[in-house]
């Protein structure tokens, strides 16, 4: 067991969930922000999160560890609206602002079902009609708003390495990106999951459950649409896959469908708009993606990525109009 692990068993025993024996930490890998482990109990396998106040990336991301009671407050409320949306918080630790939740065994990660070939469209609709749930139940209500102030976290974790890096890296586009950064901040609309990727989805049988809330904020929601789509048509380029589009449509289709808090047509005008930031910030952001590794992958979507923050298009005519491969 890692010795900076110690005060998290301890912890865990203060909170009843194990026993004075000497457990064993399993180690999870595949995040940049927190350290994750996977722990046998006699009651069944948990899983402890414990943020980082220095994100695992090349350049300085330091972000506020607080977002683990973040992350607990947006799994807590999000199973009040759907319960199979989620894993089930089992408590928040003493140390380190973590916290323990259920595991859910045989659950694939939707990522890796994507990138095996196993595109479910239904699936994907199902993504869209859960994230518009969520939407759906906190909107305009001034209870979410007071429980979630994350303002300053959500610029440290979203607004300042996705957006405001690249507009000081990019005379041309900074206007734009400035503009939309401060469009994101000023929203009040509902409650934002801030981290909705393939890579944060389970496969639950028919159901997807969200993990990894720390970016959680009551904003607007359409920067939870288009970060998820921004990573689908990413994965279309690198795969070079077009049922990919179709899932991103089917997602697209499956949240307008529920959406009733105010017109569709100006959530999907500002999705598409922060689609087009979030994909150059995947190539030139503080997180580029590391799959995209090919010089002519970041090509197709640097082009298409600029064009539309400087023409832009409601989202589900950006995964209508998105190029794969060079023309």
């Amino acid at each position: 067991m890692p010795t900076d692990a110690t005060d998290i068993v301890q912890a865990l025993r203060d909170a009843g969930l194990i026993d004075a024996g000497q457990p064993l930490l399993e180690p999870l890998t595949g995040g940049v922000s927190c350290d994750v482990w996977k722990l046998d109990t006699p009651a069944g396998s948990i899983v402890v999160k414990r943020p980082l106040a220095q994100l695992r990336v090349a350049t300085e991301w330091i972000a506020p560890v607080e977002r683990g009671k973040s992350e607990v407050r947006w799994l807590r409320r999000a199973r009040e609206v759907e319960p199979s949306i989620v894993p089930k918080v089992l408590a928040e630790l003493s140390v380190g602002h973590a916290f323990a939740m259920e595991f859910l065994a045989d659950c694939p990660v939707w990522k890796d079902e994507l990138v095996a070939g196993r595109v479910d469209i239904n699936f994907a609709a199902r993504v869209g009609s859960g994230i518009a749930a969520v939407h759906r139940a906190t909107s305009n209500n001034a209870a979410d708003r007071d429980d979630f102030p994350n303002d300053e976290m959500f610029r440290a974790l979203r607004v300042d390495p996705f957006l405001i890096y690249v507009a000081e890296r990019d005379p041309e586009l900074a206007p734009a990106l400035r503009g939309l950064a401060e469009d994101l901040v000023s929203r009040k609309i509902a409650l934002v999951h801030g981290d909705i990727s393939p890579k944060n989805i389970l496969v639950n049988g028919e159901s997807p459950v969200f993990i990894d809330a720390e970016c959680a904020v009551y904003g607007d929601p359409a920067f939870d649409l288009a970060f998820c789509i921004a990573h689908l048509l990413l994965k279309s380029v690198w795969l070079d896959n077009e049922k990919l589009l179709q899932a991103a449509a089917a997602m697209v289709n499956a949240y307008r469908a529920r959406i009733d808090w105010e017109a569709p047509e100006e959530l999907l005008q500002r999705a598409g708009r922060l689609t087009g930031a979030l994909l150059l910030a995947r190539v030139e952001g503080k997180s580029p993606a590391p799959y995209l590794t090919d010089a002519d992958h970041k090509k197709i979507v640097r082009a298409q990525a600029r064009a539309l923050i400087l023409y832009p298009l409601p989202i589900d005519d950006v995964v209508t109009d998105w190029k794969r491969t060079f023309a």
